[in-house]
């Protein structure tokens, strides 16, 4: 397959979105129950909500992450890409 000059910019924003434990962490529990606010990924993963916030955001510059506004609140969940890396990381342990 051959990539394209300007692919490969695309490519790195992606393998920097989930190139953390805390992001596959992440993208696995959204995969599992989507439509999660930071707030509930937080409390879930016993993380710090404002690192959480912080590797959501990463993740959503990267396309695998799609949200959701509900008022004030955002939900999050896997984009179709980052369900295709997801099942590519699992390949890898």
């Amino acid at each position: 397959m051959d990539i394209e000059k300007g692919d490969y910019r695309k490519l790195e924003r992606i393998v920097k979105g989930f190139a953390n434990h805390w992001r596959i962490r992440i993208m696995d529990l959204l995969k599992q129950k989507p439509e999660l606010s930071v707030a509930e990924i937080s409390e879930i993963l016993k993380g710090d909500f404002k690192n959480i916030s912080q590797h959501i955001s990463k993740i959503s510059i990267a396309g695998l992450v799609m949200k959701r506004y509900e008022g004030n609140l955002v939900r999050h969940k896997l984009s179709k890409t980052g369900e295709e890396v997801l099942k590519f990381v699992k390949l890898l342990k």
